[in-house]
Formats: structure tokens, C-alpha cells, sequence
């Protein structure tokens, strides 16, 4: 259980296709997509930062 396959996939299209017509579909993916680029980035920022603050702590303890 979790994963998403084509037959759920594809219902889900539909229902938003339904719900939010064709005219919004386009717009809901771009803001879609600019949300989950965004926060990807911000994940890969912390993620660079905590291994640069392990980095340093590790450099002090050497000392």
C-alpha cells in the first residue's frame, strides 16, 4: 500500500478534470510543479547545511 498505479493515477485525473474543468487543469500542474520545486530545493539547502554543520563540528572536535 502507497503506491500510486496507472488505474489510480488515471482516476485522479479524471476526478480533477471533472472537478476543476479543462481551462484550470493547466495552471493547478505549473503551480503543482513550481510547489514541489520549491520544496525540493529547500530539502536539498537543509540537507547541504547539515552536513556543513556536521563538517565543522567534526573539525572541531579533531582540534
Amino acid at each position: 500500500m502507497g503506491k500510486i498505479g496507472a488505474t489510480e493515477l488515471v482516476i485522479v485525473l479524471v476526478i480533477a478534470l471533472v472537478i476543476f474543468g479543462p481551462s484550470k487543469l493547466p495552471e493547478i500542474g505549473k503551480a503543482l510543479g513550481k510547489g514541489i520545486g520549491e520544496f525540493k530545493a529547500h530539502a536539498k539547502k537543509i540537507t547541504e547545511d547539515e552536513k556543513d554543520t556536521n563538517k565543522k563540528s567534526d573539525d572541531k572536535n579533531d582540534d
